[in-house]
């Protein structure tokens, strides 16, 4: 049996389809928003189509695909035109425009919100600092604007400010402790309290929320395990955790309740799981980080549609939609409703259409059909956001065929 037959196997019982839908969702969307940013960021919003060929990776576009084809997918957010020279161009639509002015104002909306939390990781963390080369990650899923590192850090120096250490690594560090911030979400949620001015953050015992996929049987058999852990105590995430023991029970709900905490903060409530990894030693979680999402997924729940894997806060879905939807959110069904077209086919604008096509190799197809084909395909291949985050995987992935078939044998 191959290992790839193994996880299918393995997922069956505890795939929830509608959360598979999101990721789906989500993957396609990613690659127009990274267009769309690359777009946003160039003087007249315009650029050679030739110039977006380095960012094949980064939209899962590997050749011999075009990215004109890519392009012409999504008309009422892209347009194509060529020069005198026959040089292709691709800028954004009247609409898009819009939309991209609609998303600057919700982000300047948002932004002391997005502030309190990543106050409140910085809170979380062991040294009471971060790398901004971590925080980026972050970006999208806290609303963060596009000079998150150049000026939105400088924003708020009573609450953070940049320091270098001494290989000149940045790093966003505290300035204060601010004691109404060290209460969880689920702290107001559960118990319906706010931060005090004298709030010491310490154990708590308050149950997760828990959904499980409805074909899924054995929760009956392991519910006496299932409530023996929802009752016990834990450390809360903004408490001092360096003396908890790795591998004890405490330390693992503790974890649990660091990635909960962490899931809230995001705008969709789900995260690429790399992200989380990056930050096992400043919030002070284990190693087999993987392990103890799959383990409880009835809190968590791990996609591992594509090469990179996403993680669901479960009780933010009902199906496939988020409960509570931020602006940002909203924004993000606007433009996916705007992506893929299959209305008439619009000609190519071009200041001389007797001009020879100088790029006509990227253009050729077997018909004109071919090449104007506007049909959604279907990829493999979950995206980043940024540019900058389309290293390699730090999850192995034969660590999770391996945390899968743990977990079902706990």
């Amino acid at each position: 049996m191959t290992t790839s037959k193994r996880v299918q196997d393995r997922s069956q019982n505890k795939r929830i389809h509608n959360l598979e839908i999101a990721t789906e969702k989500w993957k396609n969307l990613s690659k127009t928003l990274f267009i769309m940013e690359i777009l946003k960021q160039e003087p007249e919003q315009i650029i050679p189509i030739r110039s977006l060929d380095q960012y094949r990776r980064q939209i899962s576009l590997p050749k011999p695909h075009k990215i004109s084809d890519f392009i012409r997918k999504s008309p009422k957010l892209f347009e194509l035109y060529k020069d005198h020279r026959s040089t292709v161009w691709c800028g954004l639509t009247r609409k898009a425009e819009d939309l991209v002015k609609e998303e600057e104002r919700i982000i300047e909306q948002n932004s002391e919100k997005a502030a309190e939390y990543v106050t409140r990781m910085l809170m979380m963390s062991m040294d009471k600092r971060l790398a901004l080369d971590k925080i980026v990650h972050f970006r999208r899923d806290l609303g963060l604007p596009i000079d998150f590192r150049a000026n939105w850090v400088h924003k708020y120096p009573e609450k953070f400010n940049v320091v270098k250490d001494v290989d000149d690594s940045e790093y966003l560090e505290l300035v204060k402790w601010e004691p109404c911030l060290a209460v969880t979400e689920l702290e107001k949620t559960v118990m319906g309290v706010s931060g005090s001015a004298d709030h010491v953050p310490g154990l708590l015992s308050l149950p997760f929320p828990l959904k499980f996929p409805a074909n899924y049987k054995k929760v009956y058999r392991y519910s006496g395990a299932i409530d023996h852990f929802q009752k016990r105590a834990y450390l809360s995430p903004y408490a001092d955790a360096r003396e908890l023991k790795a591998g004890s029970k405490e330390f693992d709900k503790r974890a649990v309740a660091v990635m909960h905490e962490m899931l809230s903060f995001m705008s969709e409530k789900r995260l690429v799981t790399d992200h989380l990894t990056h930050f096992r030693r400043e919030f002070v979680m284990p190693q087999k980080l993987m392990r103890l999402l799959l383990k409880h997924f009835g809190i968590f729940y791990v996609s591992e549609r594509g090469k990179r894997f996403s993680v669901f806060l479960t009780e933010a879905y009902e199906g496939s939609e988020l409960i509570d939807k931020c602006p940002l959110v909203v924004w993000r069904e606007k433009v996916q409703s705007l992506v893929g077209y299959r209305g008439k086919k619009k000609r190519m604008e071009t200041v001389d259409d007797n001009s020879d096509m100088e790029e006509k190799g990227l253009f050729e197809c077997d018909s004109e059909d071919d090449c104007l084909s506007t049909e959604p395909q279907q990829e493999e291949t979950l995206t980043a956001f940024d540019a900058s985050l389309s290293g390699n995987s730090d999850m192995e992935i034969g660590e999770v065929f391996s945390a899968y078939s743990n977990s079902e044998t706990s």
